[in-house]
């Protein structure tokens, strides 16, 4: 038996040699070196191909019909052939070219039938491993007094529904070019995860106004396209020129993924798409797709297909002139010419000579003796000063690296680690780790004077940030206290709040970590608070629609955070205050997510219940546990500030009166609601309309929580009354009882988003 060990040994070794040839042998073969490497003036790059076995799947697979290359969307049943405008590998996305839906008035039909259409069927990606981007596209409608529906599938399969209306009133002054708020144009941003869409035209809606369908050669044009392609013309709204510039078809951005199992899972399949060397996966909402890692370029789908990027080459600026540029796999260095030495002038490295020390001449040399307690004296001195020196700066090096020991505990604590890794993984710009020394510099040393605001939980502070093209000016909040749990969970949850990107939601801009307690920023909103406005002493001049139109833009952002935020985001503390103001006095809620930084054990509840008096929900007062209904209670009082113009807590009259919300159910009760509404909404506001927000006002304010309605429903009735006020027109149209029914049995995934101001924004 001994005599066949090296045998056996030697067999063994060989399987082991042998094991990554056959690991490498039971993945897919990679492409055919005949592929197509163009169709046109569109590069084609793998996972993408062209012919049998040159693309990852048949998902991936293109055909090239005169010099340009089409994909097949859709399903089995129902397949659509779009045009393929651009592949880029790197932020996993392909541009496709999307066919304008119309509908124009045909003036050529003698039988009367005024109408004549195109397809709204739209696109279907369900079943393939695409999904339209949230980020570059938006939901587009141009023409007069039309109403387009806008219906499909998010990946998880629910459906959604969103309206876009577009109107035009007396002589169309209020159409202009570039604007696309609702006069002749709307827009709207896109759900997450859209997998599926198609259209619906409604129109031309008759106004009781100058306008007419019959004055003009009346058009209408909807389609989903890149937000950044269009730029809205005057003449849109009333011609088919829209169709003709882009010739019936303008681009759609479609992000990809390369496989739909999370990174960790596909990396133990033989199906893993990142084959190259230095390759990373990177997770994406439908799975993952493959980039090349830092200081490599190329094809990360490709065997190889990732090199090195060679800054030293010419014309690459590797290293500053007059220094030696070395590079390295992944890298390179700079070092100086023998007899020069790197030396960093105003934060640019520099070549400079070695000083040359030569003794004096000799000749010119004097010498003279000193007597010996002198040398004694100053030997003793320069000893003692050395040694202090020493320990000075060894007491000062201790110092530095104990304080920067404390800063990186700190940082991993707060969850640094993890958020650090998330955003390089993503390669997100619109979050940033800021320093310490970075805030302090920011705010001038925290200084009094850019002190925007105190409470509970911190001091607010306005500052300069350094920003691509100018400093951006932010707003600081240094909280005070922080619980153990929420140390460990702080940087998974701003990695959350991160993400939360709503026009009517305060930006979270960055955070810093390496202090005890973390500090957030965010972006500045110069027009003080909804409080300020309806308590400063100018709440008269505030019109019933700016009223109106700040309580919806409040409520969409709560309905976000409660609705579409990933996880579902409390607020927690809702109240006038925490509603800041912009430029256009456009609402944007703020310190969402606050309960993050509130202290939570035993001992300081009572001092610390999350909330604010006047605003508090009664039932989260009895049992402690914050729900979304809780935003809803405390928005309802924020209903009721902008309704009657008065505070929510008054302490100087009796019990009974006290509180906004009980003289407001007592009122209600009593059917005397309109004694205590501010006089200016009871002028601008119709009788019905009053009844309609404040029936909802006596819903968000139900005692038991259940009994509330969503945010979600929230939003959507406003912005039916919002529409009621604005176009009164509606009432020859539509009855009000019909409205009525609207309003409250209206689908859930309706959002109504016809505003008078620019659509645009977070």
């Amino acid at each position: 038996m001994t005599k066949h060990h090296p045998m056996l040994l030697f067999l063994g070794l060989a399987l082991l040699a042998l094991q990554p040839l056959i690991a490498a042998a039971s993945r897919r073969p990679p492409p055919s070196p005949l592929c197509p490497k163009k169709c046109g003036n569109v590069d084609i790059e793998y996972p993408f191909g062209i012919g049998p076995n040159c693309s990852l799947s048949d998902d991936f697979s293109l055909e090239c019909v005169h010099d340009t290359p089409q994909l097949r969307l859709g399903t089995d049943r129902q397949q659509v052939v779009v045009a393929v405008l651009d592949i880029n590998l790197l932020h996993g996305k392909i541009r496709i070219a999307n066919s304008i839906s119309w509908q124009c008035k045909d003036e050529n039909d003698p039988t009367g039938a005024p109408l004549k259409n195109s397809s709204w069927m739209g696109l279907d990606v369900t079943e393939l491993p695409y999904r339209f981007s949230y980020e570059d596209n938006q939901f587009v409608t141009v023409g007069c007094n039309v109403l387009v529906l806008l219906s499909g599938e998010e990946a998880s399969v629910d459906p959604i529904l969103n309206v876009c209306m577009s109107t035009c009133f007396g002589n169309g002054s209020n159409i202009r070019n570039g604007y696309c708020s609702g006069a002749g144009c709307c827009e709207m941003a896109i759900p997450v995860g859209l997998k599926s869409y198609r259209l619906e035209f409604s129109g031309p809606l008759l106004f009781n106004n100058s306008w007419s369908p019959d004055n003009y050669t009346w058009c209408s044009h909807a389609v989903l396209m890149e937000a950044k392609s269009f730029s809205f013309e005057r003449d849109y709204a009333t011609t088919d020129k829209f169709f003709r510039n882009k010739n019936g078809t303008v681009p759609v951005v479609l992000n990809f993924a390369a496989g739909s199992e999370k990174c960790k899972e596909a990396r133990m399949k033989d199906t893993y798409a990142c084959v190259s060397d230095h390759s990373a996966c990177v997770g994406t909402a439908d799975g993952y797709v493959c980039n090349c890692t830092s200081g490599y370029k190329g094809n990360p789908y490709l065997p190889g297909g990732c090199t090195d990027i060679d800054v030293c080459a010419p014309g690459n600026d590797g290293c500053p002139d007059g220094m030696i540029c070395s590079n390295f796999p992944g890298g390179h260095n700079c070092s100086c010419p023998e007899g020069e030495h790197k030396s960093n002038k105003s934060g640019v490295l520099i070549c400079e000579p070695d000083l040359k020390r030569s003794l004096p001449d000799l000749k010119f040399k004097r010498s003279y003796r000193l007597p010996v307690s002198a040398i004694i004296a100053i030997g003793v001195t320069g000893g003692i000063a050395i040694i202090v020196m020493s320990f000075l700066s060894s007491y000062l090096v201790h110092q530095r690296r104990a304080l920067a020991d404390i800063k990186r505990s700190y940082f991993k604590r707060h969850g640094g680690l993890l958020l650090y890794e998330e955003l390089n993984a993503r390669k997100s710009n619109a979050f940033t780790i800021y320093t310490e020394e970075q805030l302090e510099q920011a705010t001038n040393g925290f200084d009094e004077s850019n002190v925007l605001g105190r409470g509970g939980h911190g001091t607010v502070y306005k500052g300069w940030v350094a920003a691509a093209s100018d400093d951006l000016v932010v707003a600081i909040k240094r909280c005070k206290l922080m619980d153990e749990r929420n140390k460990k969970e702080f940087g998974k949850e701003m990695l959350i709040l991160s993400q939360v990107n709503h026009k009517n939601i305060v930006k979270l801009l960055g955070c810093c970590l390496e202090v005890d307690v973390p500090m957030l920023v965010y972006e500045y909103v110069p027009n003080g608070t909804l409080y300020q406005l309806i308590h400063g002493g100018s709440a008269g001049a505030i019109s019933f629609a700016s009223r109106l139109r700040i309580a919806h833009e409040s409520a969409e952002s709560l309905a976000y955070l409660h609705s579409f935020a990933s996880p579902p985001i409390l607020h927690g503390d809702v109240k006038s205050s925490n509603i800041l103001l912009d430029e256009s006095i456009m609402a944007k809620v703020s310190d969402f997510g606050a309960s993050i930084l509130a202290p939570t054990d035993e001992a300081q509840m009572m001092t610390m219940v999350q909330g604010t008096c006047g605003y508090l929900d009664p039932e989260y007062m009895q049992t402690c546990q914050l729900t979304e209904k809780s935003d809803v209670y405390s928005f309802g009082v924020v209903l009721l500030e902008l309704l009657t113009g008065k505070k929510p807590l008054c302490l100087d009259g009796p019990d009974e009166g006290r509180s906004l919300s009980a003289r407001f159910l007592a009122a209600m009760r009593e059917n005397r609601a309109d004694l205590i509404l501010d006089e200016q909404v009871k002028s601008e506001a119709s009788g019905e309309l009053l009844e309609e927000i404040t029936l909802l006002a006596l819903e968000c304010l139900q005692m038991c929580g259940g009994d509330r309605p969503a945010m979600k429903e929230v939003a959507e009735r406003l912005g039916g009354l919002r529409k009621l006020h604005q176009h009164p027109w509606t009432q020859d149209v539509v009855e009000l009882d019909e409205v009525r029914c609207l309003l409250s049995d209206s689908p859930e995934s309706i959002s109504f988003e016809v505003d008078a101001t620019s659509s645009s924004g977070y």
